[in-house]
C-alpha cells in the first residue's frame, strides 16, 4: 500500500498539474473510440502497450478475457459491452488475450478447481475453445496452451456477437471486431485475420481485423 500511496502523491504533485486541462475535459464527458476486453492479469496493461491516454479506451478486465454469450441474466460484462456500444458508440472492440495466461493454463492442464467454484463456473464460458483445443495433438504442453489462448479469443469473438447491441452495430456497419494476443516477454501482438483465419503480426499487418463491418 505504501507504494500505491506514494504513486498517487507523485501523480497529484507532478503528473496532474501538467495534464490538468485534459482532466478538466474528462471531468465533463468521455468519448472513447475503442472497447478493450482483456485479462485481469497484472502484467497486462492495455493502456501501456497501446500508448492510450485517459479517456481513449473503455476497458473491461476479467480472468481469461471472457465474454459470456448474451443470456436472460446479463452480468457486468454484458452491461459494460452494451454501454460501450449503445451509449458511447465505440467503433472498435478488441478482445485481447496474452501469453502465459493463468486462466487458460488451468483449462489446458485440466487443473482441479473444486476449491475455486466461482473460477470454475466462470471458465465454463470457454468450453467451446476447450473442446476445439482438445481435438488436436500438440508437440508440448506449451504449444497446447498457446493454441488455447488463441482458440479462446476466437470463441469469445463468437460470444460477443450474440449481444444485441453488438449484432445491431455490426448490421449497421458501425463496428469492427479485433482479436489480439499480447506476448509479454517480446512486447509483440498477434492479431486474428478474418481472411486467412490465422493470427499474424500486428506490427507487420496494422490493418488486420477479425471482423470488419465498415
Amino acid at each position: 500500500m505504501k507504494d500505491l500511496v506514494a504513486g498517487f502523491i507523485k501523480f497529484k504533485t507532478e503528473v496532474f498539474p501538467e495534464r490538468s486541462e485534459l482532466f478538466k475535459q474528462l471531468a465533463r464527458k468521455q468519448s472513447p473510440e475503442v472497447l478493450i476486453i482483456t485479462c485481469s492479469d497484472s502484467r497486462v496493461v492495455p493502456e501501456l502497450f497501446t500508448q492510450r491516454e485517459p479517456g481513449d479506451a473503455f476497458v473491461i478486465r476479467n480472468a481469461g478475457n471472457i465474454v459470456p454469450s448474451y443470456g436472460p441474466e446479463p452480468g457486468g460484462v454484458s452491461a459494460s459491452v452494451e454501454y460501450a456500444v449503445a451509449v458511447l458508440g465505440v467503433r472498435d472492440i478488441v478482445i485481447c488475450g496474452h501469453s502465459d495466461c493463468g486462466a487458460m493454463k488451468a483449462i489446458s492442464t485440466c487443473t482441479c478447481l473444486t476449491h475455486l467454484p466461482a473460477v470454475a463456473n466462470w471458465l465454463r464460458h470457454s468450453d467451446a475453445a476447450k473442446m476445439i483445443n482438445e481435438s488436436r495433438e500438440y508437440r508440448s504442453p506449451e504449444a497446447k496452451l498457446d493454441a488455447l489462448i488463441r482458440d479462446n479469443i476466437v470463441a469469445q469473438l463468437a460470444n460477443l456477437q450474440t449481444h444485441p447491441s453488438v449484432a445491431l452495430a455490426l448490421a449497421q456497419k458501425r463496428l469492427n471486431l479485433h482479436g489480439w494476443v499480447y506476448q509479454i516477454e517480446a512486447g509483440e501482438i498477434q492479431a486474428f485475420d478474418e481472411l486467412s483465419k490465422q493470427f499474424v503480426s500486428l506490427a507487420d499487418n496494422p490493418g488486420v481485423c477479425a471482423l470488419r463491418s465498415h
